[in-house]
């Protein structure tokens, strides 16, 4: 058995866990997450706890085995706790604005970058060179961050860009720098 997987899952009372027809629905004071299942996972879902069994025993399996309990955890902490991600955007004259369903980025491009937020995610600039990211759906912060920050990724020359919050980006020595040259 999976290590990971074979771990009983404890459910807190203010959340309600249901599976219909191969979909498990997580419900709690946040709000509400579905994911279909694989039909190679099956779940025993007892007062205050889940289980998570495989069908057999191929390799697989054994990975579908442990990401499934480690989905199905991240879902019912989405729903009790939220998710939070930080971004910071380092670089003169860089910075961002949230103006009602879409946030608006300067980054020293000729225009400026209009970002939709997609349903289910809050974006807030607390100032204007950070951004905090939260939600319920963890997988989808994590899709929402990676494109903002794929917009301009941090450089390794200035480090100019936009990067998660604590990110270290390695500096390289610059063409003039390197050879000893520079006058």
């Amino acid at each position: 058995m999976s290590r990971l997987g074979k771990k009983v899952i404890a459910v807190p009372k203010e959340v309600k866990v249901e599976v219909k027809e191969n979909t498990i629905f997580v419900e709690g004071p946040k709000g509400k997450l579905n994911k279909v299942l694989s039909p190679r996972i099956s779940l025993d879902i007892k007062e205050g706890e889940i289980l998570v069994k495989r069908v057999a025993d191929s390799k697989t399996d054994k990975s579908l085995h442990g990401l499934y309990r480690a989905l199905i955890v991240n879902m019912i902490k989405g729903v009790t706790e939220g998710y939070k991600k930080e971004l910071e955007i380092i670089g003169v004259g860089f910075k961002a604005a949230v103006q009602g369903s879409s946030l608006n980025l300067n980054l020293g491009f000729s225009h400026p970058v209009n970002f939709e937020i997609p349903q289910g995610i809050k974006i807030e600039a607390p100032k204007p060179t950070q951004l905090v990211i939260t939600g319920i759906d963890k997988e989808l912060i994590g899709k929402v961050s990676t494109e903002i920050r794929s917009i301009y990724p941090p450089e390794p020359y200035k480090g100019k860009g936009v990067r998660f919050l604590g990110e270290h980006v390695k500096k390289k020595v610059g063409k003039a720098q390197a050879t000893g040259g520079g006058k």
